[in-house]
This record gives C-alpha cells, sequence and structure tokens, in this order.
C-alpha cells in the first residue's frame, strides 16, 4: 500500500524515515520555538497594542490606560419629590389656590379692621352696591367681613383637628403595627369601634355635651377621624418592622421608642403626609356640616356658620349662602389637589405615570 499523500504545506519530522508524521499549519503570525526540531509549538500572536516586556520573553502587558470611572450624581429624595411636585400641574394649581385662601383669612381682618357681627347695612342688600360689596345677610351684616373672618376660625379648626386625629392615629397604629399580638388585637378593636359609630352623630354628642366652642368642636372631629390613618400607620409598620435594616437597629440595642420614631416612621412618612393633608380638608367639612347644624361656636364667624344661619333665606338671600359656600369648596379643591400631587410626588411607583 502507498502511503497517503500530506496535505499541501505539511512537513514530515525526518525525511524518508519512519510512518509519515503530519504537523499543523501554524496559523498566521505564529513561530516555532526551533526550525524543525521536536513538535512544532505555536506562541499565541498578542492582541493589537500589546508589546512584550522582552522580545520573545515574558508576559504581555497592555499599553491600553484605564477608563476613569463616571461620576454619578444621586440626588436626595426630598429634592426629586420636590421636581416632581411642581412638575404636576394639578398641583400647582392646588398650592395656588390654598396660598390666597391663606392669605386673605391672615391678611384680611388686619386690612378690613371691622367687627363681622357688626351691623353695616340693611338687610338683604343685593351684591355690587355702594353699601356692601358682595351684599349683606339677613341681619344687615357685610357678607365680604364674615367671609374673611369666617375663613380663620374654619381654617384653624381644619389644621388642629387634622394634626390631632393624625398624631392620634400615628400613634395608636404605630404601636399595633410594631408589638404586634394581644395589643395589636386591642387597638385595632378600638379602632373598628369608631369605625364604625357615625361620626357625625358622635360629634354632635360630644359637642352637646361639653358646649359648642371652638375647642370642644376641634376634639370632636379629632377623635372621629383618626381610623383611617390608625390602619395606614399599623400596615405600614408591619412592613417595616421586619426588614434588615430594623434587625440591625434592635441587634445593636436601641430601645423600642426609638425604632419605632426615629427607624420605621421617616420611612413609613410619604403615605402619612398624603393622609393627613387629605384630613384637613375633611375636617373643614366636617366643621362646616357641625355649624350648619347649629352646634358650632355662636361666638366665632366660620363659613359653616354663615351657611347655617342663612340657610331660610336662600332663595331672598343666595349671596349669604353662595360665597362661603364657594370659599369652602375652593378649599377643599386645593387641599386635594395638594394631596393628589404629594401622592404622587412621594410614590416611587407614581412617578413615571
Amino acid at each position: 500500500m502507498s502511503a497517503a499523500r500530506p496535505p499541501e504545506g505539511a512537513h514530515t519530522a525526518a525525511e524518508g524515515k519512519g510512518a509519515p508524521s503530519f504537523a499543523a499549519r501554524p496559523p498566521e503570525g505564529a513561530h516555532t520555538v526551533a526550525e524543525g526540531e521536536g513538535t512544532p509549538s505555536f506562541a499565541a500572536r498578542p492582541p493589537e497594542g500589546a508589546r512584550t516586556a522582552a522580545e520573545g520573553k515574558g508576559t504581555p502587558v497592555n499599553e491600553t490606560a484605564a477608563l476613569p470611572a463616571p461620576v454619578v450624581h444621586v440626588e436626595h429624595p426630598g429634592v426629586e419629590a420636590l421636581r416632581m411636585f411642581l412638575r404636576n400641574p394639578s398641583a400647582i394649581v392646588g398650592s395656588a389656590l390654598l396660598l390666597v385662601v391663606l392669605l386673605v383669612a391672615i391678611a384680611g381682618p388686619w386690612l378690613l379692621q371691622a367687627d363681622p357681627f357688626e351691623i353695616r347695612a340693611a338687610p338683604l342688600t343685593p351684591p355690587f352696591t355702594g353699601q356692601a360689596w358682595i351684599g349683606t345677610d339677613y341681619l344687615g351684616r357685610d357678607v365680604l367681613t364674615t367671609l374673611v373672618y369666617g375663613g380663620r376660625a374654619t381654617l384653624l379648626v381644619g389644621a388642629v383637628a387634622a394634626a390631632l386625629s393624625v398624631l392620634t392615629g400615628i400613634t395608636l397604629g404605630a404601636c399595633a403595627g410594631y408589638y404586634g399580638g394581644k395589643l395589636d388585637a386591642a387597638l385595632m378593636k378600638v379602632t373598628e369601634f369608631f369605625q364604625v359609630l357615625p361620626a357625625l352623630l358622635f360629634a354632635m354628642v360630644v359637642v352637646t355635651l361639653f358646649s359648642p366652642t371652638l375647642v370642644t368642636v376641634t376634639l370632636a372631629i379629632g377623635c372621629v377621624s383618626w381610623t383611617g390613618t390608625a390602619r395606614l400607620t399599623r400596615a405600614e409598620f408591619m412592613k417595616y418592622r421586619e426588614l434588615e435594616f430594623v434587625r440591625a437597629e434592635r441587634a445593636m440595642g436601641a430601645r423600642d421608642a426609638r425604632i419605632i420614631w426615629q427607624v420605621i416612621l421617616p420611612n413609613a412618612l410619604p403615605p402619612l403626609v398624603v393622609s393627613a393633608t387629605l384630613a384637613v380638608g375633611v375636617a373643614i367639612l366636617f366643621e362646616a356640616g357641625l355649624s350648619f347644624l347649629g352646634l358650632g361656636d355662636p361666638n366665632q364667624m366660620s363659613w359653616g356658620l354663615m351657611i347655617g344661619s342663612s340657610r331660610q333665606y336662600v332663595l331672598s338671600c343666595w349671596w349669604a349662602v353662595a360665597f362661603p359656600g364657594a370659599a369652602i369648596f375652593v378649599t377643599v379643591l386645593a387641599v386635594s389637589l395638594i394631596g393628589d400631587g404629594l401622592n404622587d410626588a412621594l410614590n416611587p411607583k407614581l412617578r413615571e405615570r
């Protein structure tokens, strides 16, 4: 038998001796250790831009310099939330409306310098006349003066009652959500009791028993409007209490008060801030309802008292009811728009909506 013909470019180890041995053709750019001695050894071709420490010796060293790492600017969460809030047109409109209402309620009495209960003109004077800009009520009191002075009492009751309800709800909800167990069950039973209780009826009973004043009205509203905040706070604390950063604080010996108020609460604040904002509008409507029913403070002018005292003259003196009603509507609308804007700004899931 004749030996197989070697492929083109292959060389034998020795000419005419022994069985033919075919060596693989070296790749382009590869070099053998010694020409014709032993088994061919091919050195890998160095990449472009690389050179050896010495010709044929050492490990290849890459000359390409490492690029500097890019600097990443991390925006503070508060700044990011403010930026998202300012990009929301509804939140801007609500903030502007509320700012106007606050300016009128704060600076208006200093500019008018009048008693809201003083008789200024003939009763039922229509608006846009020389005697009264927006008319008088059934007693002859200036509607503009009563509207400006009434804004102070209404906004004050709404803000303080909302703060009281939020503080009560956060305290009870935090204790229930953090400790759990029997304390959670007991606090939730109390919450359910107040939740199913007719809020308006309970507030009417409290105001009637302790005489209708701004203090009793504020306390009554705060006592019946904290249940929603308590349930929301409990849910947030149950979500955070077993996370790693809370466990780390507990392992370092931190007290429960520190963990509740300084560790978990700051992380649970965004939904609570939105709830507190909306609670202001609820308290304003609540105060207006009590005053409309004649359970407001008769010595303090408020928007609800204006509507309640003139409800019998709606057809003949519509302006005495329409203007305070519009003021309540604008204020509650502004607070609601601000609450929606805060919800979108503080909730990461809604920022890209």
